[in-house]
């Protein structure tokens, strides 16, 4: 799943998160135009969206496009509802917890592949992680492998050949720690990203993903400037 030489170009899922910022600077090196797509499908605060637009002004992002899509009634998660408490640690091995949102990569990828198609680009970037991440199905590669065939099978522009249709997921099978390291060599701005579950002005420190964040920054012995020194 990676992109080749004389690419069209590639649309940048944009969460507002330290996987799809790295993402995005990795997009940005690359041949072809580079599109940015950020979501509102409901999470409990808007915190990483603003983090998003910021990290789209910082790249040479040619459209940045934030959508709208009110679907967080609809999907049963402890992101998109406020009355259920945020777990403080990932799903133990083969736990998938209450964090996961039901379809939500299918349904972003969805609309992502509706866009590039649109637009000509033939690169969609994910920033979907097997390593480190929260037992979430739908970032595993064989969730992956399958919505890259679904692609190609599914519009004319994958039928007819006139774009060979990609899922890329550079982060895949990177940790936390190598993440940043790649991004310290990007010189990703950190201090534009946002992870925290809760929102608010500054991370919890307590949810699954700071502390994630946190294990990736310490293990590869970088300082967090989102968090402040104690």
């Amino acid at each position: 799943m990676s992109a080749r030489r004389g690419s069209r170009g590639s649309v940048v899922l944009l969460s507002g998160g330290m996987d799809s910022a790295t993402c995005l600077a990795i997009a940005a090196q690359g041949p072809g135009p580079v599109d940015a797509l950020t979501v509102i499908y409901g999470q409990r605060h808007a915190r990483e969206v603003r983090a998003a637009r910021a990290l789209a002004r910082r790249y040479p992002v040619r459209r940045h496009v934030v959508l709208r899509l009110p679907l967080g009634g609809l999907l049963a998660s402890a992101l998109t509802d406020r009355r259920r408490r945020l777990p403080g640690r990932a799903g133990a091995r083969g736990e998938i917890p209450s964090t996961y949102v039901p379809a939500r990569n299918t349904i972003l990828l969805a609309v992502a592949l509706g866009y590039a198609e649109s637009h000509g680009l033939d690169t969609i970037v994910i920033g979907a992680n097997a390593i480190d991440y929260s037992g979430y199905p739908d970032c595993r590669p064989a969730f992956l492998r399958a919505f890259e065939r679904a692609a190609r099978l599914g519009t004319k522009a994958g039928v007819e050949g006139r774009l060979r249709l990609k899922v890329r997921a550079p982060l895949l099978r990177r940790s936390k720690a190598e993440i940043v390291r790649w991004g310290e060599r990007l010189r990703v701005p950190w201090g534009l990203t946002w992870s925290c579950y809760a929102g608010g002005r500054a991370p919890c420190g307590r949810c699954a993903s700071c502390r994630l964040r946190a294990r990736g920054f310490a293990a590869a012995g970088v300082r967090d400037p989102l968090v402040r020194s104690r």
